[in-house]
């Protein structure tokens, strides 16, 4: 069996998770999140605990991500997720404008970003903090937030997840002046 799969799931106190079909509703402190499985594997809840268990190897490759989908809800019900954003850059900055997030990161024009529903977003500094129950829709907004402007391989401008390390190159001009240098 998958080691991930077979791992029970433990369901906190203040956190209620019920079963219908294949449908799955978790509920806790932050909020409710429902989800679809497929209608092969058993999800069951057993003494505080969330069990998933497949018939057969044929549906092994799901076995583990559906129990990860599962716990990922628990945890977002009960903790909720969140990702920090850095702007890095000379004159580059966000802003809230009321539930919409602002961008002057070196375009003509501001970029204005619409929350995902179910996503809060805020802006310290130069710091935008993503944060919502649904751990997918928060990495994709916060996903679609740093497209806007990729941090450059030159200097390291622009958004970048906190934490992120940005290798940067050396131009070739300066390749050049180096390789003269030596002559």
């Amino acid at each position: 069996m998958s080691r991930i799969g077979r791992m029970p799931i433990a369901i906190p106190a203040g956190v209620t998770a019920t079963i219908v079909g294949n449908l799955i509703t978790v509920k806790g402190p932050k909020g409710e999140l429902q989800k679809e499985f497929n209608k092969h594997l058993q999800v069951e809840v057993k003494d505080n605990e969330i069990i998933v268990t497949r018939p057969s190897d044929e549906y092994k490759m799901i076995h583990g991500t559906t129990r990860a989908l599962i716990h990922g809800m628990v945890e977002g019900v009960t903790n909720g997720f969140t990702k920090v954003l850095e702007i890095k850059g000379v004159g580059y900055r966000a802003e809230m404008r009321g539930n919409d997030l602002v961008l002057h990161i070196g375009h003509s024009h501001e970029d204005i970003v619409h929350p995902i529903e179910g996503v809060s977003v805020s802006v310290k500094q130069a710091e935008i903090t993503v944060t919502g129950i649904d751990k997918q829709k928060v990495g994709q907004f916060a996903a679609v937030v740093r497209s806007y402007r990729k941090p450059e391989c030159y200097h390291g401008k622009g958004i970048r997840y906190k934490g992120e390390n940005v290798v940067l190159r050396q131009p070739a001009s300066a390749k050049k002046q180096a390789a003269g240098a030596g002559k």
